[in-house]
């Protein structure tokens, strides 16, 4: 409970109350910590019984807020202050994987910015943060792991393929590793578990030094910069240093789009694949969608007599929580989107096999609502589709593949031939058409070239064509 004291002055009257709450002792030393307080001044006339009421209440008040880490003193350091930006930002709903990226961030800032406080924080400290984030070496869990000829000698000797379930009935494959590129540290040691080997027989652990990118570096300063701009908005600080540090430039990259001969080759390949691949990269690419809302669409949101699809579900995964679904990225994102009369066919198609592939698996077939499963059913996990495409590009000599880069491919088409901006936009879910246009403003300044080509073509080229005919 609070504990209240009045302060009178030399006539007995009384000033104010200091309100104090019991903070708690040092985990480390159990001195007890300095105690909250502050001082609630009473208006002139009040009698002394109506100012202990609300001294009292205005204690109660205090304590709340002290509860529910809501106040803080000089003494407050960064590290304490995100901790508390970082609870507000979950209680606001904040999506989760977005949460997790903040704590990625908030680990490479720490150790820089983390037991400073508050009011100590200066620019400099800003700028010395960045420069210490672009050196080499800079990247956390950084370990990689590179497998050793005995890798491929153990599979040999124990007639392995390049394909085995671990312990719990999950797919390894070797491939990647026995082609002498890097793995994960986690896929490294769930390999060697399941052949029962030590880790450092199999593979060579080595340290990544690439110099972290000035993106990830200026997400750090936005970070830092938020919870900075959280502190001078509650007055515990005079104003956001981060507002006036110098954090790395940051090139705008031009979105990665296909160009038509190589969707073609794409598509002419897919003719040669698994009909669940055929259906689900060619509604990658007729919808412009991200890969969690292509992934997280179920069969009750198809509509093949009016031939659309609606997106109201994202599939997404979460090293805490395993793959789960969410909602879209924003409002605008749930959307209803027409298909070509072939992608209707394409995905009627694709049903019926999967209801051939429900009978025969029986019951190791996990029931699912979502167009696209894993091989016995249940939702997929989003990154099986960037594996498979990378060995889809190999298999057919084809360029490196992404999901997001169908959804560029789309919109880049969709520019070129001229559809306006708002419409794209719709089509994206984006939540706004500014979103669209400074997003694709490389591809719309192509697009723009190209249509002035075509006017001048068909309007120009014509009449001169036309006067020529006149004249002879």
């Amino acid at each position: 409970m609070a504990n209240i004291q009045p302060r009178r002055n030399k006539n007995g009257t009384i000033v104010s109350y200091s309100i104090r709450v019991y903070k708690g002792r040092d985990p480390n030393t159990g001195k007890q910590l300095t105690p909250y307080s502050t001082t609630w001044r009473p208006p002139a006339g009040w009698s002394e019984k109506r100012i202990r009421k609300e001294a009292e209440r205005q204690a109660v008040l205090f304590e709340k807020k002290c509860r529910e880490g809501r106040i803080f003193d000089g003494r407050v350091t960064f590290g304490e202050y995100a901790e508390y930006v970082m609870r507000l930002k979950e209680q606001s709903g904040v999506k989760h994987l977005t949460l997790l990226h903040y704590r990625q961030n908030l680990d490479r800032i720490l150790p820089s910015l983390g037991r400073l406080k508050l009011t100590d924080i200066r620019p400099q400290h800003l700028n010395l943060l960045y420069e210490e984030l672009s050196k080499p070496g800079g990247r956390k869990n950084s370990d990689r792991a590179v497998a050793r000829p005995e890798l491929k000698e153990v599979l040999q000797n124990r007639d392995l393929g390049h394909r085995i379930r671990d312990r719990y009935g999950r797919e390894l494959r070797f491939d990647t590793a026995l082609q002498g590129k890097h793995v994960s540290l986690v896929t490294a040691q769930r390999m060697a578990d399941t052949l029962n080997l030590p880790l450092e027989t199999l593979f060579r652990i080595e340290r990544d030094l690439t110099p972290l990118c000035s993106r990830t570096i200026r997400n750090c300063h936005l970070l830092a910069s938020g919870i900075l701009g959280q502190a001078e908005r509650e007055m515990l600080i005079p104003y956001n240093p981060a507002s006036r540090a110098t954090p790395p430039r940051v090139t705008p990259s031009s979105p990665n789009y296909y160009q038509l001969e190589v969707v073609e080759q794409i598509l002419s390949a897919l003719n040669r694949e698994p009909i669940k691949w055929r259906a689900l990269i060619q509604l990658l690419l007729v919808t412009g969608c991200r890969r969690g809302e292509i992934l997280g669409l179920k069969w009750d949101k198809v509509d093949s007599l009016n031939r659309q699809i609606t997106i109201d579900c994202t599939l997404l995964y979460a090293s805490d929580r395993g793959v789960y679904e969410g909602t879209p990225k924003t409002k605008g994102s749930i959307r209803s989107i027409k298909l070509p009369e072939q992608t209707v066919e394409l995905l009627e198609s694709y049903r019926c096999w999967q209801e051939q592939q429900k009978r025969r698996l029986g019951a190791e077939w996990t029931p699912s609502p979502f167009v696209f499963t894993g091989e016995k059913g249940g939702p997929m996990n989003p990154s099986q589709l960037g594996n498979w495409l990378d060995r889809f590009a190999r298999r057919h000599n084809l360029p490196h593949l992404n999901p997001h880069a169908f959804r560029h491919t789309m919109t880049s088409v969709l520019f070129f031939n001229g559809v306006d901006s708002v419409s794209i936009s719709r089509r994206l879910g984006h939540a706004s058409v500014s979103t669209t246009t400074n997003l694709y403003s490389h591809v719309m300044e192509q697009a723009e070239n190209r249509i002035s080509d075509c006017v001048a073509d068909v309007l120009l080229t014509s009449q001169k064509k036309r006067r020529k005919k006149t004249n002879s």
